[in-house]
């Protein structure tokens, strides 16, 4: 199995488990989220209650929910909103920091590439959904979730040179 670091944080982000789609030479990744149930799940084994001394107020009081399977096996945080002006202020840094940490032919793809995809995502600005790995650290990448064409379930996207392959 291969787990996804943030390179910048180490948090995990994402795994092998969530195939994913290149898109702008590779700068975005585009992950399919799916919603899930969580929690209690009545399972009947057959067995007749009333005559093991079991009543109706017996049993587990879990309720299920409904999460996101990326952001409940991750752990990833909400952030709130950026406005356009701020969004351009974390990318500028973002795009600095990730550039001095990748060499050769992954720094300059990612230079060539990293305008559109930037582009793309301000176009995005305002349906996006933020995440970050559980240690919520200021530097970390953001991982953006948005629902593509009136979808049910999320599209992620992370930044591709941002993550870190471990094989588990």
């Amino acid at each position: 199995m291969l787990v996804y670091q943030d390179l910048l944080t180490g948090d995990e982000l994402l795994s092998d488990s969530f195939p994913y789609k290149e898109l702008f030479g590779g700068v975005l990744w585009e992950v399919e989220g799916k919603w899930v149930v969580k929690g209690a799940v009545d399972v009947d084994i057959g067995a007749n209650p009333s005559a093991e001394g079991g009543g109706e107020d017996e049993g587990v009081d879990d309720q299920a929910v409904k999460v996101v399977d990326i952001v409940d096996t991750f752990r990833l945080q909400e952030q709130p909103p950026f406005d356009k002006k701020g969004f351009m202020a974390y990318v500028k840094k973002f795009v600095k920091r990730l550039t001095d940490k990748l060499e050769g032919e992954d720094q300059e793809n990612f230079k060539k590439n990293v305008e559109p995809a930037v582009k793309f995502l301000i176009s995005k600005l305002s349906d996006l959904q933020l995440f970050v790995g559980e240690s919520m650290q200021d530097d970390a990448c953001i991982v953006f979730a948005y629902y593509k064409d009136g979808a049910t379930d999320p599209t992620f996207l992370y930044f591709g040179h941002a993550l870190k392959e471990i094989k588990c």
